[in-house]
């Protein structure tokens, strides 16, 4: 087998590359190794910087199989037709840890989707929950200081999360969640995915829907207790990358089914709940699940860091029959997702091949760093819109609707008019017993070592739910303080 010869970047022969350049063999090294130089200064730039949310994450490719014809709520392509199939790169994440945190720990899971398909990329970039702990983009910087390390001890702080929380009851349905027995799932293949946000979806004749996107796992719900969690973690700190790895690699193909909400366009205006609300669910009694697809992760990337640690996953990427809606926090990460890309990657960072579409690309971008493709879409008198010379032009086979909600521009309140505790409410007396014991373990335990204000406070929070679920945790706070005051006898 012929052997490729070793080169530098600029392609010129390393004749040694187990020796640096020094005058004589006990002398300094000398300033014209340029190859040492070269393989020293690449080194310096190897890492880039992690994500200041979902830094830890794993992912692997696969398909979106059409089971279901949904072509009378949306004009998308790759939903035109049962059977069809579209490439799809997943990446799984924690949210609070940062690239080198343990893959087991109590957290919220990303749940992130790049569908490559013929009219652009569609992301759909949500969690493995159908809600989160905030209603308004403004509190988004916050609340992720209160998950990252404190400033002076640079440790996480409960104190901080709490107090957060405490004040904000509309994170009470997420804590409920988080603090059950899913905030703690065994393996990424055994949880759900959702969009969590309402985007809307547009067909032909110009009408819109809105729609919840929900992927249900085929392989089952598990999930570690805390001790579980801690004794997984003194095993290895890679279990989810080893297991989602391992998997694929065993040819033992992982499988969600992917099924939508859909709420006709008028019905908005008559809820008794904002269907726009980040910290809401749409009742499945209302709005029944129906099934789109299949989706399956089937090939484990080449490379992590070209393939995964650089893919770019925005809410700003979607395709002709697939829009938004007027929830706040989704229009704020319409913007931040990709100006944080541009941040970490550069200005070029969709050209990446992972993020790369598979469709034809035609803009009118210019310069900036690393621009390694050509700068005039092919005519060098193609660089500005509109032109005479048969440059790319405007234009689309599915005109989007325009988005029918009125208003007066404001900063509004979003407490004013929210019921924040009946949908927790009702999710803590949906678990068995068991289920809720658990759940006022967990949050005992997250509570060790708060300020008693602080605890009281939230209390109120979960006593307005459901005085059965104040009552819990109040019990299992006392009873841990209990085996504190045991302990030290």
């Amino acid at each position: 087998m012929t052997q490729n010869k070793l080169t530098t970047t600029a392609g010129a022969p390393v004749a040694d590359n187990q020796n640096s350049m020094t005058a004589g063999s006990r002398g300094p090294v000398l300033l014209q190794d340029y190859q040492l130089i070269e393989k020293l200064a690449h080194q310096n730039r190897e890492r880039i910087a992690e994500r200041v949310v979902h830094a830890k994450g794993w992912g692997a490719y696969g398909t979106l199989t059409v089971t279901n014809d949904i072509s009378k709520y949306t004009g998308a392509d790759m939903f035109s037709e049962v059977g069809r199939e579209t490439r799809v790169l997943a990446r799984f994440s924690t949210v609070a840890g940062e690239a080198g945190a343990a893959d087991n720990e109590r957290d919220v899971r990303g749940f992130a989707l790049k569908f490559y398909t013929e009219e652009g990329n569609w992301d759909l970039v949500g969690n493995n929950t159908p809600v989160f702990f905030l209603r308004d983009p403004y509190k988004f910087p916050d609340f992720i200081h209160t998950q990252k390390r404190h400033p002076k001890t640079n440790l996480r702080s409960a104190t901080a999360m709490w107090d957060y929380w405490s004040l904000s009851p509309e994170a009470l349905h997420q804590i409920t969640i988080l603090m059950s027995d899913r905030g703690c799932p065994t393996t990424p293949m055994q949880m759900n995915g959702y969009g969590s946000h309402t985007f809307s979806f547009y067909n032909a004749a110009g009408e819109r829907y809105w729609v919840k996107f929900h992927f249900k796992t085929e392989q089952g719900h598990a999930h570690l207790t805390n001790e579980e969690a801690a004794d997984k973690i003194g095993q290895t700190r890679e279990g989810y990358q080893e297991a989602l790895f391992g998997t694929i690699e065993a040819g033992q193909f992982p499988r969600w089914k992917m099924c939508v909400q859909i709420m006709p366009e008028t019905d908005a205006e008559k809820t008794s709940y904002n269907p726009f609300d980040l910290t809401k669910v749409w009742p499945h009694g209302e709005y029944p699940l129906i099934e789109v697809g299949v989706l399956e992760l089937n090939e484990n990337p080449e490379n992590y860091f070209a393939e995964i640690e650089q893919a770019a996953f925005s809410p700003s990427n979607v395709v002709p029959g697939i829009g938004f809606s007027p929830d706040k926090v989704l229009q704020a990460r319409i913007f931040s997702y990709a100006d944080a890309h541009r941040h970490r990657l550069g200005t070029h960072y969709e050209a990446l091949p992972v993020n790369t579409p598979k469709c034809p690309v035609h803009h009118y971008h210019k310069d900036g760093q690393m621009r390694f493709f050509r700068n005039d879409a092919g005519n060098p008198d193609l660089y500005y819109e509109p032109n005479s010379f048969g440059g790319p032009a405007e234009g689309t086979r599915l005109p989007e609707p325009p988005l029918r909600i009125n208003g007066d521009a404001d900063r509004f309140n979003h407490r004013d008019g929210n019921d924040d505790y009946t949908q927790p409410g009702n999710l803590f007396r949906m678990m068995n017993a068991e289920q809720q014991g658990r759940l006022f373990r967990n949050i005992a335990e997250a509570m060790q070592g708060v300020p008693a204000d602080i605890v009281e406070r939230q209390m109120v929070h979960f006593e307005r739910a459901d005085p059965a679920y104040g009552a819990g945790v109040r019990s299992a706070l006392s009873d841990m303080a209990q085996a504190v005051v045991q302990a030290a006898e």
